[in-house]
């Protein structure tokens, strides 16, 4: 497959023929715990794929723990059974691309949870940047300037403070997502305008990220899942 043919498929859509290609190989062979898979090159080859879309698949199967790459070394099958390596491969195979909406609603469940064990857990120094995120994010608002990145950042300096490595690692996955999609979805295919933070937020929002921070100053933690809903039903009307 040229590059340009390539770049006309949707890389979802290639990754995921990619880490079919992988499943169907640990299967043929009887690949199992510590054995080692193809190179990027050799799968690139072998796959009729770039390299660059082996290493995202790659990388997607590493995120779910299903391989591990060692660098100068190669990836290998990782320690979970075969049995449920290739039944989780196939899961994975099943989920569609994330829209923006299904973003929205994870992280919805995971901030609620987050922001309780934040304002219960946080430190005075976990505060100061939580504060600081804050006052990023509010300059940037009354200047009329785009704060969407500084609003996502001001959220992940709460689930830094959360004291749950596995919540704030799920944070700092989606981020990433939901900054592309928010970009994404600016504008439809038909030119149609679809998202515009900025038209949606006012001076009442700009309170509501405060008081998240007042509740979690004060170490109110059902204080702050209150606020942090009323926050998040402004995000689902958009």
């Amino acid at each position: 497959m040229t590059p340009e043919a390539e770049a006309k498929i949707d890389s979802h859509k290639i990754q995921q023929l990619i880490i079919t290609k992988v499943k169907n190989l640990i299967e043929h062979k009887n690949l199992e715990f510590g054995d080692k898979l193809p190179s990027e090159r050799v799968m690139s080859e072998n796959f009729n794929v770039s390299r660059r879309n082996v290493r995202e698949a790659i990388k997607k199967l590493e995120l779910n723990d299903l391989v591990i790459s060692i660098p100068q070394s190669g990836t290998f099958i990782a320690n979970i059974g075969r049995i449920a390596l290739i039944g989780i491969m196939e899961d994975l195979l099943n989920i569609k691309d994330q829209d923006f909406k299904s973003l929205i609603e994870t992280r919805e469940l995971l901030e609620l949870q987050i922001v309780g064990l934040a304002a219960e857990r946080r430190s005075e120094e976990e505060l100061e940047l939580i504060e600081d995120k804050f006052n990023n994010y509010k300059t940037k608002f009354l200047n009329g300037e785009d704060a969407f990145q500084e609003d996502l950042l001001f959220h992940l300096s709460i689930a830094r403070a959360c004291g749950n490595s596995t919540l704030n690692t799920l944070m700092l996955q989606i981020t990433p997502k939901l900054i592309k999609a928010y970009q994404n979805n600016r504008v439809c295919n038909k030119g149609e305008f679809m998202i515009d933070i900025n038209k949606f937020i006012d001076l009442k929002e700009l309170r509501r990220h405060q008081d998240i921070y007042e509740a979690i100053k004060d170490k109110n933690a059902p204080l702050a899942i209150e606020k942090m809903k009323i926050h998040f039903e402004m995000i689902t009307q958009l």
